[in-house]
């Protein structure tokens, strides 16, 4: 015996396909009724008319399925079509709706796209910089690199760039058309830069109020990749800490499956300076102490608790000091 049922009427139909019972709904037909209706089908609810079949004849196994291959119900009127066809576009704009509040996804725009910004950046950032220095013998792309581009950018000629960046005028003058490819060249950095910062700026301020303890512990933009690598504050809040500290580290981790050591650490605790700056040999031992905390830190933002600030997250940061200062040197091999 099964209970057959759509977002128009539900049945109980025994093993040989006889109708036992059926209700209908009959309580409104207007569009947005009909799509509260097909959203609770759609997270496997009964219907209110299928829960009182269910409650009649307790013995039947409801079937969401049922209807599609019941060649005996009922087809769709032409206005019952017509309303479907409304109700499931307002469904579908409930969602659109939905998933655009969603911090998980609204993470994941940000940051990816800081991601990708950044290293489009990188590229064209490198490109201005030697360009100018194919024509600037004397300058210093190292101590001089930040402010190379946006002096080009705001310059009319390679005369007046050697002039504010304060060395020689180049021996070679290039052409009216090179000087307009490099300047545009320049532009478009000063452009991303802009760009990436206020990218950035909106990634920290969804990330601390989103997830404030893993913010406060590791630093925002680290927080939201974390987040972004996990697929959502839930997933990273129910992973063990072993596996959250090397999230991210799939290169390394295929690495070792054909015959590499273990990576210690992912690219995102990698980049604190509690464990960049510290030696190769401790950087294991500090990610590992910091992923366990982590793991507390975005537990506590997921289920509720009082958000961490400086006064729990310092005396963690100093922990991870006192484990590199433990271990000054490299351990001796056996």
């Amino acid at each position: 015996m099964e209970i057959r049922y759509d977002w128009r009427l539900s049945r109980v139909v025994d093993a040989e396909g006889n109708i036992l019972d059926q209700s209908n709904w009959t309580i409104s037909n207007s569009v947005s009724a009909l799509s509260e209706r097909l959203s609770e089908l759609q997270s496997g609810r009964l219907t209110p008319e299928a829960r009182v079949l269910a409650n009649r004849f307790p013995e039947a196994i409801p079937d969401p399925f049922g209807a599609i291959s019941d060649e005996s119900w009922p087809e769709l009127t032409p206005e019952e079509s017509e309303i479907l066809s409304k109700a499931t576009l307002l469904l579908a704009k409930k969602g659109v709706a939905k998933a655009a509040s969603d911090p998980d996804r609204r993470l994941d725009m940000l940051s990816s796209s800081s991601f990708e910004l950044r290293a489009s950046w990188t590229t064209q950032e490198s490109r201005a910089v030697e360009w100018a220095g194919l024509f600037l013998h004397d300058l210093d792309l190292d101590s001089k690199r930040g402010d190379i581009p946006s002096c080009i950018a705001r310059s009319k000629d390679i005369l007046e760039a050697a002039r504010e960046l304060e060395v020689s005028p180049p021996e070679h003058l290039p052409s009216e058309s090179e000087w307009g490819a490099m300047n545009s060249q320049a532009n478009g950095v000063v452009g991303l830069s802009e760009r990436l910062a206020l990218n950035e700026t909106a990634t920290r301020e969804l990330a601390i109020s989103y997830v404030p303890s893993l913010s406060c512990l590791i630093g925002p933009l680290g927080a939201a990749r974390m987040v972004v690598l996990a697929g959502g504050r839930e997933r990273l809040a129910r992973m063990p800490s072993g596996s959250l500290q090397v999230l991210g580290a799939s290169g390394a981790m295929a690495a070792h499956r054909r015959g590499a050591p273990p990576p210690k650490h992912s690219p995102v605790l990698f980049s604190m300076p509690l464990i960049s700056r510290s030696p190769r040999w401790v950087r294991g031992k500090i990610a590992r102490f910091l992923a366990g905390k982590c793991s507390i830190a975005v537990r506590v933002d997921h289920f509720g608790g009082q958000a961490w600030d400086d006064e729990q997250v310092g005396p963690i940061h100093r922990e991870a000091e006192a484990i590199r200062d433990r271990f000054p040197k490299p351990p001796k091999r056996g």
